[in-house]
């Protein structure tokens, strides 16, 4: 006679291996479609890119006076490409994008007035693109999805570059990658498989091969490109978005981001100055020798933040300069 606890045991050991084949089978189609949609991506700007004759970009007048130089460094965090609020969407944002490019061109001109700034260095700083399925009904919050983001995002970004290109002699660009970006919620796919990285990619393809632009690769084999460092006059800029920063009060983490930037100080790279986001909070901080600049977001009218930290914040993004000695000036330049 069988035992009957026997037959459950081998049958719950059946249904159990049944369920982790399930399991398996159902990630490796989900990790199938995430290899397709970046392969997609990569292979369509490399396409469009190959098929647009862009022409190079003619170079300012060189400024030939002796005044110790300073760099202009644009903060570009939180464009959140493909969300909808009551106030924003993809049209707005182009046109926020389109007028900070004026007025950054403005501000360097009050500078300009005084000594030469000859470079323009720009800070990506994630969450560049909204994303459509890192949270439960975010589907419900976009005008497009994730492919329309990263291209309508890199048109607006390459553009902008070209504009800095007439307008400074050198133009470096260095970024990290935001929690937006993540290709579905977290842990699905690689950490290096972003959403971020790969709008940079098509956006520096879109630009063209320019010579007096540097731009290195926003990629880190099996991990997440979560920081850089960018060393400008000799001061050196740790990059990275802020996700990675907890607790705090009303909703922005003052004592978490000291103990993070001193830990990171200590272990990750020395650096002088640093710059964050994610948290949509135009700030500037002082810890223990080190000023540290969060940035502001494009986006208006988040009915989130009004409801859950009741906050509101403006368009902005920050306008930083600097000369050898240090930061000189800042511009929180509003965009409403």
């Amino acid at each position: 006679m069988t035992d009957l606890s026997e037959f459950t045991q081998a049958d719950e050991l059946a249904e159990l291996k049944a369920a982790h084949g399930r399991a398996l089978r159902a990630l490796a189609k989900r990790e199938q479609a995430t290899s397709e949609l970046v392969t997609a991506v990569y292979q369509a700007a490399g396409d469009a890119a190959r098929a647009m004759a862009i022409p190079p970009v003619t170079a300012p007048k060189k400024d030939k006076r002796k005044q110790n130089p300073e760099a202009a460094i644009l903060l570009l965090s939180d464009w959140q490409w493909g969300k909808i609020t009551p106030t924003y969407n993809s049209e707005v944002a182009a046109k926020r994008v389109a007028l900070l490019s004026e007025k950054v061109k403005t501000l360097v001109e009050i500078q300009r007035a005084e000594h030469p700034v000859r470079e323009l260095h720009i800070h990506l700083l994630g969450d560049l693109v909204e994303g459509e399925d890192i949270f439960p009904g975010q589907a419900h919050l976009i005008d497009s999805g994730l492919y329309s983001q990263m291209f309508g995002a890199a048109e607006a970004l390459a553009k902008l570059v070209r504009e800095m290109l007439g307008y400074f002699e050198k133009v470096k660009v260095v970024g990290v990658i935001g929690n937006h970006g993540r290709i579905g919620r977290r842990g699905v796919s690689r950490p290096e498989t972003n959403a971020d990285a790969m709008m940079y990619r098509i956006a520096k393809m879109a630009v063209g091969d320019e010579k007096r632009l540097e731009w290195p690769e926003t990629f880190t084999q099996g991990e997440r490109h979560w920081y850089a460092v960018d060393n400008i006059l000799g001061k050196r800029w740790f990059l990275f978005h802020g996700d990675q920063v907890g607790g705090g009060f009303a909703g922005f983490p003052w004592y978490g981001f000291g103990k993070k930037l001193s830990g990171w100080r200590a272990s990750v790279a020395e650096f002088d100055y640093s710059v964050g986001a994610h948290f949509h909070t135009p700030t500037r901080m002082y810890l223990n020798g080190l000023t540290h600049w969060n940035g502001g977001s494009i986006e208006s009218t988040n009915t989130y933040a009004m409801e859950q930290l009741a906050s509101a914040g403006e368009p902005c993004q920050w306008l930083l300069f600097q000369h050898s000695e240090g930061v000189t000036a800042e511009y929180l330049v509003r965009l409403k």
